[in-house]
């Protein structure tokens, strides 16, 4: 199948070699010029081809087109957008324009960004959202990707409900461990880093500033204190899945169906099980970093969006959003996906797809 993979840094790269191993014809489309620039440049030179080192077991795929033009996904039946959440909105906006009716938009992670499809796209697509990257990894050199996970299973969210089974039929040719829930609002709500990336990354500020980076924050900082903001976080989380009628699902839990088989296992011993890998990279080295700079506006912003729109408090998060702001010295709610910004019309039309 024809699949087009809108983003060249880690993810969209690892997830293009992937897809491309398995026989999949795979452009990759680089939006920027502000990293990675030197693997794309390789995989220019280098008729696309790409390793992905998995614990020593090394799997190479050529994707067949690398380029810079967008208008490349034309033709292909699943586009895939892999670039920081940060940026979705103006990489859909410039999408809008070229893509075709019948395509699948498959977010990764999603964050609710079907709310700039509706927002920015007049066409007749299908979106999908994912809860998280379906591969945890680091471009380590040009060519060579080194793989540090690998979700068991991946949620996806369709919107809308009535093309659920059209879309289905087509992303499961992928080959990813992909479950499809209820709707793009339950997968966008269990995306973990809006809830481990900001309560680790805030609750360690000193830390990151203290050792420039040198410590790994999921290795260190959930400490019991630190685990209780985390569980009153996920708590206002679950007040708005409970409320839109989708099951209350703590974060551990929803860790465990990701990345575990073995439905056994406590839910919090298998979160650091994973937490406690040797395999976690350093960091965050900067209290500028996406645990923070994207995934405080883009994360907990849109779940303080979603509680206003449903009149349901969610105190921890907006504290959260006024420190962070403050440690960074600017407005992170003003970034990020507001009900003004995703639109209240587009957040009423998707909610209304979930039924309420």
């Amino acid at each position: 199948m024809k699949v087009a993979v809108v983003g060249a840094g880690n993810g969209g790269t690892a997830v293009a070699t992937d897809l491309a191993y398995r026989g999949h014809e795979v452009t990759l489309i680089k939006t920027s010029t502000s990293i990675h620039d030197d693997n794309f440049n390789y995989l220019l030179d280098n008729a696309g081809h790409m390793t992905l080192d998995e614990f020593g077991e090394f799997k190479s795929g050529d994707i067949a087109l690398v380029t810079r033009d967008l208008s490349a996904v034309k033709g292909c039946p699943v586009v895939i957008i892999y670039v920081q959440t940060n940026y979705h909105e103006s990489v859909i906006e410039r999408l809008a324009p070229l893509l075709e009716d019948g395509q699948i938009l498959l977010i990764n992670p999603g964050y609710l960004s079907t709310a700039y499809v509706l927002k920015h796209c007049k066409k007749d697509v299908i979106v999908a959202e994912a809860t998280s990257s379906f591969i945890d990894c680091r471009i380590r050199q040009p060519g060579m990707i080194k793989v540090g996970f690998r979700n068991v299973r991946n949620p996806i969210g369709i919107y809308p409900r009535s093309r659920r089974e059209e879309a289905i039929a087509v992303l499961d040719q992928l080959g990813f461990p992909l479950v499809y829930w209820n709707s793009v609002v339950e997968t966008a709500l269990h995306n973990p880093n809006m809830i481990v990336h900001t309560v680790g990354a805030v609750m360690s500020i000193p830390r990151v500033e203290k050792t420039n980076g040198d410590y790994c924050m999921y290795h260190e900082v959930f400490t019991p204190a630190v685990w209780r903001i985390l569980e009153k976080l996920d708590a206002e989380k679950m007040d708005v899945l409970e409320h839109l009628g989708f099951p209350r699902i703590p974060y551990v839990e929803a860790c465990k169906f990701r990345n575990s088989l073995d439905d056994d296992r406590d839910a919090k011993e298998v979160f650091f099980w994973y937490a406690g890998m040797p395999t976690r990279a350093k960091g965050p080295t900067s209290v500028e970093s996406r645990y923070i700079s994207e995934d405080v506006p883009q994360g907990i912003v849109m779940l303080e969006a979603l509680g206003k729109a449903l009149n349901i408090a969610t105190p921890v998060a907006a504290g959260l959003i006024e420190i962070a702001s403050a440690a960074l010295g600017r407005d992170l709610r003003a970034e990020g996906r507001t009900i003004e910004r995703l639109g209240r019309e587009n957040i009423e039309k998707i909610l209304r797809d979930c039924g309420k």
